[in-house]
């Protein structure tokens, strides 16, 4: 169990403001699971046009948050940090499930477990908890591969 704080977390992934979607890593397990963390804050820039009435968190963001956890329990399990060479890839998403909206001032949990490592691929099995209850869920496919 070990966290991370945001700097810590732009040694790994290349993304930065405003699409990189991890505040703190809370604690992970080489190679088996990782606990993440992202505020919503009003300020998102997201926030301005979905929607102007009701600000809700796009479900594609919250999915890109959760690969990104994915991604992150990858690259911590395999001691790679971003050297400009490589990028942790999205390629395949199974089963996705919006159960709640996401909105400014909540916390989203998520939680990644690592099913399969093959041949550099990696499947991984996402929920994304606010409060405690399952606002999104995913199987997510990552790969590292060479820029």
């Amino acid at each position: 169990m070990k966290s991370m704080n945001i700097e810590q977390i732009k040694e790994y992934l290349p993304h930065r403001y405003p699409f990189l979607l991890l505040d703190r890593i809370v604690e992970w397990e080489k190679d088996a699971r990782i606990v993440a963390l992202k505020n919503v804050t009003a300020n998102e820039p997201f926030f301005q046009g979905h929607f102007p009435h009701y600000a809700v968190m796009p479900g594609v963001l919250i999915i890109e948050a959760m690969a990104q956890a994915a991604a992150m329990l990858g690259l911590l399990s395999t001691g790679q940090k971003n050297d400009g060479k490589s990028v942790y890839y999205f390629v395949g998403i199974d089963g996705a499930r919006f159960k709640r909206p996401v909105r400014p001032g909540d916390q989203l949990v998520f939680e990644v477990e690592q099913l399969r490592l093959t041949r550099g691929m990696g499947k991984f099995r996402a929920v994304a908890k606010v409060d405690g209850k399952v606002a999104s869920e995913a199987e997510l496919l990552c790969t590292l591969r060479p820029v």
